[in-house]
């Protein structure tokens, strides 16, 4: 099992969180929990999730996913999911969860939709 990996990145207002490993029940979906705490504590609540390097997510995973966004709207802010892999795309769309989340195949097209024109 691969332990959750988080680089943060700024885009203008929007930070990146690129992804790489599992978001399971246990320590990667806690590390995940308090990286996205620490962001709002900052004032940082514009976010783009980069899934490109997640292969497994569970059921705690997506609580996770759920309740992160909700505290993130509850500070005006938003949580937008880019690069699913077909397997967590596949689940997401199981469990209707795309249709709580924004989702992009592409980062530019994304990062717009938080309302930031490129340059």
């Amino acid at each position: 099992m691969a332990a959750l990996q988080i680089a943060e990145r700024q885009v203008g207002p929007v930070t990146v969180l690129d992804l790489w490993g599992q978001i399971t029940i246990g320590d990667s979906s806690e590390t995940f929990r308090s990286t996205i705490k620490e962001l709002i504590e900052n004032g940082r609540t514009k976010v783009l999730l980069h899934l490109g390097g997640v292969y497994q997510v569970d059921s705690s995973g997506l609580g996770t996913l759920v309740a992160m966004n909700l505290s993130l709207r509850k500070c005006g802010g938003d949580l937008k999911l880019v690069q699913l892999s077909d397997r967590l795309e596949s689940l997401m769309v199981v469990t209707k969860l795309l249709t709580v989340f924004d989702a992009y195949k592409d980062e530019a097209i994304a990062i717009e939709s938080f309302g930031v024109s490129r340059e």
